[in-house]
């Protein structure tokens, strides 16, 4: 079957991190002074703050921090621990995620990787980036006001009329959130569907690409230059379903231009090349 995406509808695709409050700490003083922290945090108005792509909740954030400071001044023992494991798991949750800069022949743009929302399909992405699997490979399906799709290895041929029908070889790869957790590519290169973070089909984003069949996305993607909410894999008025994971942050005017060059059944005449990927922070 065809791995270009939308076969059942073109013939013609919040995740937030909240601070813990922490471990309990048996002194009255402090344990009341949190609550009324808490109480306070509570009557105000939540304020997002965008990192790397999860926003965490500002309000929680401050009493987890009240929270961490008074049980690491007054408790002791197992507390004391449970405190600076909790102090690790802030420092991964505020961690950059990995930005990838795709190099083309018409020019570059950089793409935030949202590792810490979609760790599946990001880990995929980055070890076929890694390997080399994407350089020299064309977009071969680019519409205007809808999306620009590339990723096929058939596709290094920019006219291959199997363009769009391949991914990478059967095996697996490592997670690249430090897990050291192996994900299976399987029959045909094909990673499990990750229908976990809402993060909408809109203007910039990187989508996976996939038959419309369950666990069928492997090296394809596509990045929307339309607000595509019924590609969404929560939206229900399709039965298509692609994740979003990534985001373009710098050059998004270029992949609009891309999405307009001249086509011939949706082929770019004149080919449009991915000379390399490069990721930094994974």
């Amino acid at each position: 079957m065809a791995k270009g995406f939308l076969a059942a509808v073109l013939p013609f695709l919040d995740g937030s991190t909240a601070f813990s409050v922490g471990p309990a700490v048996q002194v009255q003083q402090v344990a009341t002074s949190v609550a009324a922290s808490a109480a306070n945090q509570e009557r105000k108005p939540q304020i997002s703050v965008e990192t790397s792509g999860t926003a965490v909740a500002a309000s929680s954030l401050a009493v987890g921090l009240v929270a961490g400071v008074a049980c690491s001044a007054l408790a002791k023992g197992g507390a004391g621990r449970r405190t600076r494991h909790n102090s690790q798991r802030a420092a991964v949750a505020l961690r950059a995620n990995p930005i990838a800069t795709c190099e083309t022949s018409m020019g570059t743009f950089k793409i935030e990787l949202y590792l810490d929302q979609m760790p599946i399909t990001v880990s995929n992405f980055i070890d076929l980036a890694k390997s080399g699997f994407y350089n020299g490979v064309h977009f071969h399906r680019v519409i205007p006001n809808f999306m620009c799709q590339f990723g096929c290895p058939n596709a290094k041929d920019p006219f291959n009329p199997r363009a769009g029908t391949g991914g990478p070889s059967d095996g697996e790869y490592p997670m690249a959130d430090g897990s050291g957790k192996m994900v299976p590519r399987r029959n045909g290169g094909n990673i499990p569907d990750e229908f976990t973070a809402k993060l909408p089909n809109e203007p910039g984003t990187l989508s996976m690409a996939n038959t419309g069949r369950p666990d069928s996305g492997g090296s394809q993607f596509f990045i929307n230059v339309a607000n595509n909410s019924f590609l969404n894999w929560f939206d229900t008025s399709t039965p298509s379903k692609h994740p979003v994971f990534g985001k373009i942050i710098d050059g998004y005017p270029l992949m609009e231009k891309i999405s307009k060059v001249r086509t011939r059944q949706d082929c770019p005449v004149e080919p449009v090349q991915m000379i390399s990927i490069t990721v930094d922070g994974a």
